[in-house]
Formats: structure tokens, C-alpha cells, sequence
């Protein structure tokens, strides 16, 4: 599947005041009617649990130019130092990132077990997107600009 260009993505929740998140290659669109996406996380991820506790999630779909936010969102970066020089929208919900090629905020509508991940099933609520933007993807074990 590493031959197969994926769209890189930061999926991120609110948690008790804290906001964390991770960095995805595995964003599907389920459904247009309703809205349903779809993506994969391992169960050991440290948003795993997170996004079960959360009463929602939103998805910022990576531009051309934003590798370096897939590998800091990649790395498990220490809570304390997470959002240190990310820029952020100012938009309702857990975080969305500025520059992104679009957004999505989602509310979690189903999980599935899937191996050493868990599939999570998210209902869109709201969707924005950049139409100049570029998106980043995922090939060949690397972030690659379209």
C-alpha cells in the first residue's frame, strides 16, 4: 500500500482542557449522505483513548507545504511542547490548523477493531476548503507535495 498516495491529515480532540493530536495517512470519505469519514489510528497511540472521550474531532487536511506539521504531529511530540509554533484557526471545536487544505470537525459515530488499529467512523458537522491549496500526501514511506 505504500505505493498507493494517501492524503496526510491532523486529526486533533479537546480533552478536559487539553487539545492533542496526531498525524494520519489513512482519511477515507465513507458517505456524502450523511457526511461520513473514515480513518484508521493503532490502539497504542496516545489519541486513541482521546478521540473515545471526546465528544468531537476535527481534521485539518495537510497543503503541499506543511510536511514539517505531518512530522511534529508524527513524532509524539511531549504534550507541554505540542502546540509550540503551530498555528492555529480561530474556529469552534478542537483545534484546526491555519494553512490547511481543508477542514473537517466531525462527531465520533462508530469504531471497528481492525487488527492493531481501530477504524473510527466520524459524522461530518462542518467541512471548509482551500481551493488554491495543494494537498500533501503520503507515498513511498514519504510526504510528498501534489
Amino acid at each position: 500500500m505504500r505505493r498507493v498516495p494517501a492524503p496526510v491529515a491532523v486529526v486533533t480532540v479537546t480533552v478536559e482542557g487539553r487539545a492533542a493530536g496526531l498525524t494520519i495517512a489513512t482519511l477515507v470519505s465513507l458517505s456524502l449522505d450523511p457526511p461520513l469519514v473514515g480513518f484508521a489510528i493503532r490502539r497504542d497511540a496516545a489519541l486513541h483513548e482521546l478521540l473515545r472521550e471526546s465528544p468531537e474531532y476535527a481534521i485539518s487536511v495537510l497543503a503541499a507545504d506543511q510536511d514539517h506539521l505531518a512530522q511534529h504531529f508524527a513524532r509524539g511530540v511531549p504534550p507541554i511542547a505540542l502546540w509550540e509554533n503551530v498555528p492555529l484557526r480561530d474556529a469552534p471545536g478542537p483545534p484546526q490548523l491555519e494553512g490547511a487544505a481543508a477542514w473537517l470537525r466531525c462527531r465520533l459515530e462508530q469504531e471497528h477493531a481492525a487488527g492493531d488499529h481501530t477504524f473510527f467512523v466520524g459524522a461530518v458537522e462542518h467541512a471548509e476548503a482551500r481551493l488554491d491549496a495543494r494537498p500533501l500526501v503520503f507515498h513511498g514511506q514519504a510526504y510528498v507535495a501534489l
